[in-house]
């Protein structure tokens, strides 16, 4: 095997795609910029133990990890960021009321999801509302969604019957399909348990 070759299901991604992911992502945040989102940015490691803090054994799973060679401590290479923006929702902002953060980064997974079969999501851009417990709201974050894509694609096809994800999650779910893309263009989910695994109880969309 050639030195040069890349792990499986792991790609290259060539000029013309990445010009096309890098727009997306561009475009996607600032329309949620425009809507009150503030962008954070989640490291791409942290400490095993807090990076899985009110998650699952699912996520662990598809959690990379890794010695630490400074401290010896157990690290993760995140497989899901929301749980990151979690954290600094309940720690480093600590605001009271609805929280509007936005934030976009690759993730890489120990095993392939999707019709793409590739361990590595590039570039995904998201929305999150923390201490928002009416179901109006994901409703909110959906047409937010679509205000975003609707400039880029012919047709959005919503699916508010899928229930992949993982097992912090909970109540209302979706995912937005388009023409030509194997995988969701954008998904929404509940979790109402991570904050209050980091010392701070409240719902989030």
């Amino acid at each position: 095997m050639r030195k040069w070759m890349l792990p499986e299901q792991i790609d290259d991604i060539l000029p013309a795609e990445a010009e096309r992911l890098e727009s997306l992502r561009r475009t996607l945040l600032d329309h949620f910029r425009d809507h009150g989102y503030r962008l954070v940015q989640p490291p791409l490691i942290e400490h095993l133990d807090s990076l899985l803090t009110g998650t699952g054994r699912d996520l662990e799973l598809q959690t990379f990890k890794l010695t630490d060679p400074l401290s010896g401590r157990l690290l993760g290479v995140r497989a899901d960021m929301t749980p990151q923006v979690a954290r600094i929702d309940a720690h480093l902002l600590n605001e009271p009321g609805v929280t509007r953060l936005c934030y976009a980064g690759s993730v890489l997974r120990t095993v392939a999801t999707g019709v793409s079969q590739s361990r590595e999501v590039l570039n995904r851009a998201r929305a999150q509302l923390p201490d928002t417990p009416s179901i109006a709201v994901a409703l909110t974050t959906l047409e937010t969604l679509a205000q975003a894509a609707r400039d880029r694609v012919e047709a959005l096809h919503i699916d508010l019957a899928d229930l992949r994800g993982y097992h912090y999650q909970s109540g209302a779910s979706f995912s937005v399909f388009t023409a030509g893309e194997p995988n969701a263009i954008g998904r929404g989910e509940r979790y109402d348990g991570i904050g209050k695994a980091f010392g701070r109880a409240r719902p989030a969309t």
